[in-house]
């Protein structure tokens, strides 16, 4: 069987730079914890609070010389004030796609328009970008397509996306706001590399008999990998660790796809890929 690793896959620049910067903690001796997981990876959540970053729920719950350090998904402009009322080491993994969207949902706001966020509403990303908008005086709304836009929207409306959403939920929520006669002021905030992912998986997916996508279950951009292959290959399998790899799944298979999320690192991905080309 032969095993087709995707274009595009596996950790992108912004997890990268996370994880680089709690080893770097790690490496120095220094006691720190991640405000929620640093990323969506339950494996290197582990891995990480194996090596003594473990993770707080709440600022308050940040011990007293610990460094805090800021998840790649970002926080609310509150908990920034609230690590800064305790005096606590700050250091921000947010990554630099996700501080350019929670800028431009605030510049939004502050240009008077009524936000419309589109993504998982809960999903800490989003929960950011709402503080950030709310925080410049916006209205808000957080919807996953065009069936959860409120009734009575009126000009000026701002769009701004989660950056791990699909292009076409973003382009889908743009066009019913236009069939509404408004025009709205869209700022497309989806990854590049996200948006690189998205298209390298539906490309392999169509070409493959199973598809593979490696990641954290609770990753918002694996599990839209998954969704994008499963649409093009009937035998699409996500899981989060090698163990979880059924022969049966590939039985008659000449070629397996694999690609991961965003948040997997590439050691995850050699794992699954030795275990896929031992079948």
């Amino acid at each position: 069987m032969k095993v087709i690793r995707a274009r595009y896959a596996g950790a992108c620049y912004g997890v990268q730079r996370a994880l680089s910067m709690a080893n770097d903690v790690v490496a120095r001796g220094e006691a720190a914890c991640t405000l929620g997981p640093l990323i969506h990876n339950p494996q290197v959540v582990d891995d990480l609070a194996a090596r003594g970053v473990s993770v707080a729920c709440r600022v308050e719950d940040v011990a007293d010389g610990d460094v805090m350090i800021i998840r790649s998904h970002g926080v609310t402009p509150q908990v920034r004030d609230a690590a800064a009322s305790r005096g606590l080491a700050v250091l921000d993994a947010t990554c630099p796609h996700v501080a350019r969207a929670q800028k431009a949902a605030e510049n939004l706001a502050r240009q008077g328009c009524h936000v419309v966020v589109v993504g998982e509403a809960g999903h800490p990303e989003v929960e950011g970008l709402t503080a950030y908008a709310c925080g410049a005086g916006g209205a808000v709304d957080v919807v996953a397509g065009p069936g959860e836009l409120p009734d009575g929207l009126c000009d000026p409306v701002g769009v701004v996306v989660q950056t791990t959403q699909m292009q076409e939920q973003l382009d889908a929520v743009v066009e019913a706001l236009r069939a509404r006669g408004l025009s709205p002021v869209v700022k497309d905030t989806v990854c590049f590399a996200t948006r690189q992912r998205q298209e390298a998986a539906a490309e392999l997916a169509q070409t493959v008999d199973a598809m593979v996508i490696i990641g954290g279950r609770n990753s918002s951009n694996t599990t839209r990998l998954a969704e994008i292959c499963a649409k093009a290959c009937e035998r699409s399998f996500h899981v989060e660790a090698a163990d979880e790899i059924d022969p049966a799944w590939f039985r008659d298979c000449r070629t397996v796809g694999v690609t991961a999320g965003a948040s997997t690192p590439e050691d995850q991905i050699q794992a699954i890929e030795d275990v896929l080309r031992a079948l």
